[in-house]
């Protein structure tokens, strides 16, 4: 799909839809549901947006360029599409740099399971490919869209960023900033959103964004904040004076594929600015416990399974909670088996059971009828256990002093 503003897909706050008569799909930055039982589809969706399938042959390159497995969350096709990931591999095998920029919106003190997804996957690229990277804590964005004051949206920055730290990014090589607190500090970052919205005219945030005439002029105008850390000119501490060189690093942005009409507004502006376009891999989203209709979501208790949940709130939320694909008597099941594509147990242990084997074998037994809802159920809460109650030990480790040395700008290590 071409990117010129006149041809992109337009849709708005009302999202994606997908198919009029029978199934709709709403995906943008603000909502994500679905009207499917088995939740967004991302076949169609990649071809709305115009972004590039994952496909065996780019997996295949991976793995034969880091010369090890790639990432489950990639082989399993959670990250499933791409804008010039390609190129971002034939970068590193000619040992040209590029960064990493990904970001979190802090609504909540407590992050939920879904949050961790793109970080998981960011800290493994950034070991992979031994790259620094920038990591936006859109504080500002929030203020414009939640009931919040500054004051709390940058509390929760901060407190969001220790949840981040705990993933286990390397200080040395790992920029996490608060959009509040870098606006101030740093001319360059300034200076390139103000270019960046010399370029982008209203007509055309109406079209990406679905923003109308009702909306606040903050709500306009975020979109520049959001495609500024693209470019390596609002780091100069890390990158260094702009040239023609650092012009022509690339970013790679691993996020959720509703963040996508941010970078595709920013992939059009880039080359009026001197930059090369952004690369982007795009992730689905962790469906809610109550079903893969809409994603987990921090403001629903119910839906979501919090990083401060305690074993057995973990334990209860999912057999109270997690919808199953089994049926409705053991007999039944036995007979007929469940249905993997619309259980949600089935659907976590995808994002977070490491061992492939056992994944399938789960497959095929509760497919099969040979393992009941209960069974998988089981299966999953130690899993999620486990890696909450490891998160939640890591991150008690993390002090202020720690998370105002990340949020310091500074120059980053890096191979190049």
């Amino acid at each position: 799909m071409c990117e010129m503003y006149d041809e992109i897909l337009t849709e708005g706050l009302n999202g994606v839809i997908i198919n009029k008569t029978e199934d709709v799909d709403i995906v943008n930055p603000w909502n994500v549901s679905s009207t499917r039982a088995t939740g967004v589809d991302y076949e169609k969706l990649t071809k709305k947006f115009g972004c590039t399938k994952i496909t065996s042959e780019l997996i295949k390159k991976v793995k034969s360029i880091i010369n090890k497995d790639p990432h489950h969350l990639l082989t399993r096709g959670i990250f499933f599409a791409h804008r010039d990931f390609d190129i971002i591999l034939d970068m590193y095998v000619q040992k040209k740099p590029f960064f990493l920029y990904t970001g979190r919106g802090p609504s909540s003190e407590a992050m939920h399971l879904g949050h961790l997804i793109p970080f998981i996957f960011t800290k493994w690229l950034q070991d992979i490919f031994d790259v620094p990277m920038v990591i936006q804590m859109t504080d500002d964005e929030k203020f414009f869209w939640k009931d919040l004051t500054l004051e709390q949206t940058h509390t929760l920055a901060i407190e969001n960023a220790k949840d981040i730290i705990a993933c286990g990014f390397e200080l040395d090589k790992t920029f996490i900033f608060s959009d509040l607190d870098y606006i101030s500090q740093s001319r360059a970052f300034y200076s390139h959103i103000l270019r960046i919205q010399k370029l982008v005219n209203f007509n055309q945030i109406k079209s990406i964004f679905g923003l109308g005439e009702s909306d606040s002029i903050g709500k306009i105008q975020f979109p520049a904040v959001e495609a500024a850390p693209c470019f390596t000119g609002s780091f100069p501490h890390i990158f260094g004076v702009e040239n023609a060189k650092t012009k022509e690093m690339r970013c790679l942005i691993p996020c959720a594929i509703d963040q996508d009409p941010y970078f595709r507004m920013t992939r059009d502006v880039a080359p009026k600015l001197g930059y090369a376009k952004p690369a982007m891999i795009y992730s689905s989203f962790i469906p809610s416990l109550q079903g893969a209709q809409t994603k987990m979501s921090a403001s629903e208790e119910m839906t979501s399974i919090y990083l401060t949940d305690t074993p057995n709130q973990i334990k209860n939320k999912i057999n109270k909670f997690a919808f199953s694909g089994g049926k409705d008597t053991i007999e039944e099941h036995r007979e007929k088996g469940g249905d993997c594509s619309i259980d949600i147990p089935y659907q976590y242990l995808k994002f977070f059971m490491e061992d492939d084997k056992k994944l399938e074998q789960i497959y095929q037994d509760y497919t099969i009828g040979k393992m009941l809802s209960g069974e998988i159920k089981k299966q999953l809460i130690q899993i999620i256990q486990d890696i909450v109650k490891d998160h939640q030990e890591k991150r008690s480790k993390i002090t202020d002093e720690m998370v105002k040395a990340y949020m310091t700008p500074r120059k980053l290590k890096f191979s190049y």
